[in-house]
């Protein structure tokens, strides 16, 4: 039964860090979204690339600019915090309990 919770510990952290990395992207994006980059940046494409499906599916769903305001990176922010707190303390707790 090791096996299995120590598997889930390296899932919980990697999940963990990946969630990180893209908590960080976002805020790069919001960030950017500020100035006007240049949209030929790889840098910039590449940001742009990784945010803008989940962007993309806030804005579908909840109409969240307000005022010239684009909201949807805080939603998604938001829901990147849940995950990390919800899902990762899940496995966490639960790999804790197989070892």
């Amino acid at each position: 039964m090791y096996v299995i919770g120590y598997l889930l510990m390296a899932i919980a952290k990697v999940l963990d860090l990946v969630l990180l990395l893209f908590m960080w992207i976002v805020i790069a994006r919001a960030v950017l979204s500020w100035v006007n980059p240049d949209p030929f940046n790889p840098i910039v494409r590449f940001i742009h690339n990784v945010t803008e499906p989940a962007l993309y599916r806030v804005r579908a769903f909840i109409p969240v600019s307000f005022g010239g305001i684009d909201f949807s990176p805080i939603i998604v922010l938001l829901g990147v915090i849940f995950l990390r707190t919800f899902v990762v303390s899940s496995l966490i707790r639960l790999s804790a309990n197989l070892l």
